[in-house]
């Protein structure tokens, strides 16, 4: 079990999403960055769907009250156990009365922690992700708070033998961690309303740097910079928005639909954020700034299949290491 000494300033329990019930507006949620959360998972022998904690920028103050496995993946928010400085993209063993804090970011804005054997929170909607917005789903629909505890599923003693033996002998995974940036390139696909956008603007998509507004949160990413707009205006009926769309509301400020993203949506979309490229934008903090580099559907499909080969491969990497411990 996990006990909140302090809250931080958001805190909440995450899956990759509750899917199936879009079509009754019933949003997706999950992880800002799947990316991380999947690979904490796989670092301590979860499933990759496991819920593990979202921590936001300004990070908790965690005591554990049994030993245990822990992987902290994502931005560095300059986590420390017991005052010493905790290594991220690995696997790291907890005693009992040990006390997780965090200081400044360093990079990125989310940090993922797994817990082995995964939090213990009801399903909802095939799903323990948190829907703040709606108080559904995760540790009592909300973020935690002080003087929660967080109970944490039990684990086989063969799973805690093969993580013993992961720790003491140092396994490392630097390479897995995304190239986080406080500016990234990121690659977009043109989206479906793309030719409705005028000349300037499909030029600007493309060559200006657009900065994170502070009006943004879990469900998209408002940017400021080259205001965009439509050759003529025109009437769109609402369509269906996936995580990483980029919609223009009127103003002419896009918008990137992230993982508390509503189900459709009528603004028109000029672009399409590439799969592999999302924890780029989901680790963006307010004034950090974001490019676009345009991406064919095609190109866009060998990274993504590319990545699932690495996670595929780095799960196969882990599990032989746990056997070594048998």
């Amino acid at each position: 079990m996990l006990k909140i000494i302090k809250s931080g300033l958001q805190t909440t329990v995450q899956d990759l999403g509750r899917f199936g019930f879009q079509k009754y507006g019933v949003i997706a949620s999950g992880a800002m960055d799947p990316f991380a959360h999947r690979i904490a998972n796989l670092l301590v022998g979860n499933g990759e769907n496991a819920a593990s904690l979202e921590i936001t920028m300004t990070g908790p103050v965690i005591q554990f009250q049994h030993d245990a496995f822990i992987a902290l993946c994502g931005g560095n928010l300059s986590p420390k156990i017991d005052g010493t400085d905790m290594k991220m993209w690995r696997t790291v063993s907890v005693k009992e009365g040990s006390v997780l804090k965090f200081g400044a970011p360093r990079s990125g804005c989310r940090a993922y922690l797994a817990v082995a054997g995964g939090i213990d929170v009801p399903d909802l909607m095939n799903s323990k992700s948190t829907y703040l917005r709606a108080g559904i789903g995760g540790f009592h629909g909300r973020a935690l708070q002080v003087g929660d505890i967080v109970p944490v599923n039990p684990i086989s003693p063969h799973l805690a033998a093969s993580l013993l033996h992961a720790t003491g002998n140092g396994v490392e995974w630097k390479t897995a961690a995304p190239p986080y940036s406080s500016e990234p390139v990121v690659r977009m696909m043109k989206g479906r309303q793309f030719k409705l956008f005028n000349h300037d603007s499909q030029r600007h998509i493309f060559n200006e740097a657009f900065a994170v507004s502070s009006h943004s949160d879990r469900m998209g990413y408002r940017l400021e910079g080259t205001r965009l707009a439509l050759e003529e205006p025109k009437e769109l009926i609402s369509e269906a928005v996936a995580f990483g769309s980029i919609q223009v509301p009127a103003d002419g400020n896009p918008i990137v639909l992230l993982a508390d993203r509503q189900t459709t949506g009528g603004y028109p979309k000029i672009g399409q954020v590439a799969t592999v490229d999302l924890p780029l934008v989901s680790q963006l903090k307010p004034g950090e700034r974001i490019r676009f580099k345009e991406i064919s559907v095609t190109d866009a499909q060998q990274l993504y299949r590319k990545q699932e080969q690495q996670i595929r491969q780095l799960k196969i990497g882990i599990n032989l290491k746990r056997e070594e411990g048998k």
